[in-house]
């Protein structure tokens, strides 16, 4: 199972970088790790080779996930304390992560987190269609260059149901993002199909 998640790193330099990141949970207790399968090449994957560590953060916000997709990347951080890593200001909870291993390849590397110290800051309001409309839409549009066309158009139509039936004012600003960047992307490549 695939958790939509958004992983903050830092570099080696202290620039903050944030990255949605769908996320596997394997294993239970002192054993369990968190997987993240960067593509290559990725900030996110560079950044945790050279620091060791990233902070999961678990949001509703999904103007973040959309806004990251579209350019958008500068959310208000919080530093941790103890931790070398920042936490989304608005996140619901957070766990810090420390890599246990890493296993290469030509486009995903696997890299195994070590769970560490888990802080919920807000509690969970329930779930909304138009946030998983907007997630969905949010992958979309990172694989504009892989998908079809007609895919990508045809999903955002059905997905385009769930934002009018359920869409509050979060979900409307980050969904008009990505459908900017659908529009924006095909009138910048007429010969995509």
């Amino acid at each position: 199972m695939i958790f939509e998640t958004v992983v903050s790193t830092l570099s080696p330099e202290g620039e903050v970088h944030l990255a949605p990141m769908g996320v596997r949970y394997e294993g239970e207790g002192e054993e369990a790790v968190v997987a993240l399968m960067p593509f290559k090449p990725s900030r996110t994957l560079d950044n945790i080779l050279a620091t060791r560590c990233a902070v999961l953060n678990l949001t509703t916000d999904v103007r973040v996930f959309a806004g990251c997709v579209t350019g958008r990347r500068e959310w208000p951080t919080v530093a941790l304390e103890g931790f070398a890593g920042r936490r989304l200001e608005g996140a619901l909870a957070h766990v810090e992560l420390e890599l246990r291993g890493d296993q290469d390849d030509a486009l995903r590397p696997t890299l195994r987190m070590r769970r560490g110290r888990e802080v919920q800051h807000a509690s969970f309001p329930g779930f909304n269609r138009a946030q998983a409309a907007v997630i969905e839409g949010a992958v979309l549009v990172s694989r504009l260059g892989m998908l079809p066309r007609s895919k990508v158009e045809t999903e955002m139509e059905y997905l385009q149901i769930a934002i009018d039936k359920t869409a509050g004012p979060r979900e409307q600003t980050a969904w008009d993002w990505l459908y900017a960047a659908v529009e924006r992307y095909y009138a910048e490549n007429p010969e995509a199909v």
